[in-house]
């Protein structure tokens, strides 16, 4: 049974983290350096940006985590560290730094940045800010999530505990992400830790399964970062026997795995640029899968209907104009769609065409900061849910001036 409890990325056994202001950013009172890190020594997965654009960062990491290890993360904000003609550098030296600094393998160091991209890198915030990240490890995966922030405005982390062949184990995630967050694989930046003992090779496989349902069900804005990455550590302390292959050992790990996705994907997309609202978009009545996420994610990304439900507005023809447009085999004929949220619920299209409804009901329950979308199609027993927010106008003024 799942459980949710506090301590995010230091809720698993033998984990520690930490944040501090190392002056990559300017604003003093911002971290902009975190790290995770764990004595024992962790089994490793992680899924990348399909971007042909990558931060170097993500070049290091994937090389680091080959053998499929690693004992800590590091990452700064402020800077993505993308496109430097010495980024490969920075990223190595800030691995070595690290590993200096804790007695590890530089080679079992996850790095991360996230930022601006294409403006040069200096080592030397990093380099004189380790030994106080290190210092002062602990129980502070608050610290961490601060540390890896940008547009953010709320942070984001959560934690559960759940059984595996009779031991407790723990797992917990912090993310970051609010803009450029139309992901092919995950998000901007999301770090998952558990003492669960699960094998490199199923660590992989239930991390690489999840994300479909999870990370890349989310739009933000429709642009796919340079440098998101998703990666996860076990380090074993819970002492369940490993998890080598499918069962219901791996069955309950993907469950807690997907728990703390699913809840990091609503933060995210409920603290979009500039956002005021969450909108879930639920799809039901797919002949297939495929068919329910491409309704869903072509709803989710559709601008004219973000703006509608910015101005709380029913306007359900949006929906009807994203499905139509999305490239799935549906029967418009059959769709139906409907708006709820905690002020209730209501229907507003039937078998294709409208049906009478209140204009004020709906407004009452658009108003409200989560909206689900709940679209039948009509076709099969599929479904998929795809996560998002409203388009307002401070996405522009943000994104207006965000490099300078």
């Amino acid at each position: 049974m799942l459980k949710q409890i506090n301590g995010g990325v230091c809720a698993a056994k033998g984990f520690m983290a930490n944040g501090i202001h190392c002056g990559i950013r300017k604003n003093k009172i911002k971290r902009d350096l975190a790290l995770i890190y764990t004595k024992a020594p962790a089994t490793a997965a992680a899924v990348y940006t399909q971007n042909l654009v990558k931060g170097a960062p993500l070049t290091v990491t994937k090389n680091n985590i080959a053998d499929g290890k690693a004992q800590a993360v590091i990452c700064n904000s402020g800077n993505a560290n993308t496109c430097n003609a010495n980024g490969i550098e920075i990223a190595e030296k800030t691995c070595a730094l690290l590993a200096d600094a804790l007695k590890i393998d530089a080679k079992d160091v996850v790095v991360a940045s996230t930022g601006v991209i294409g403006q040069p890198l200096d080592i030397t915030p990093i380099a004189n800010g380790i030994p106080a990240l290190v210092a002062g490890l602990g129980g502070h995966s608050d610290l961490a999530c601060e540390g890896i922030m940008t547009t953010d405005t709320q942070p984001k982390e959560i934690a559960f505990e759940f059984s595996v062949g009779g031991k407790t184990c723990r797992i917990g995630g912090i993310a970051k992400g609010s803009g450029m967050i139309h992901p092919n694989m995950a998000t901007m930046l999301v770090f998952v830790t558990t003492d669960c003992a699960i094998s490199a090779e199923m660590l992989q496989k239930a991390l690489s399964a999840d994300v479909k349902n999870s990370f890349n069900m989310i739009s933000i804005d429709g642009d796919t970062s340079t440098n998101d990455m998703l990666s996860i550590l076990a380090n074993g302390e819970a002492g369940n026997t490993e998890i080598v292959g499918e069962g219901a050992d791996y069955d309950a790990f993907c469950a807690a795995l997907n728990a703390v996705t699913t809840d990091l994907c609503r933060k995210i997309a409920k603290d979009g640029e500039g956002a005021t609202k969450l909108l879930e978009c639920k799809v039901t009545g797919a002949k297939d899968e495929q068919t329910a996420k491409t309704v869903a994610k072509s709803v989710i990304c559709s601008s004219l209907f973000k703006a509608a439900m910015f101005g709380a507005d029913a306007n359900w023809g949006r929906v009807l104009c994203a499905i139509g447009y999305a490239g799935a085999d549906v029967d418009v004929m059959k769709v139906g769609v409907a708006f709820r949220s905690v002020k209730g619920m209501v229907s507003v299209c039937e078998n294709g065409a409208g049906i009478p409804f209140s204009e004020e009901v709906a407004k009452e329950i658009l108003l409200e900061s989560e909206i689900e979308i709940l679209i039948t199609l009509g076709d099969g027993d599929a479904k998929a849910t795809a996560w998002g927010c409203d388009l307002t106008y401070d996405y522009v003024k943000i994104n207006g001036d965000y490099r300078t």
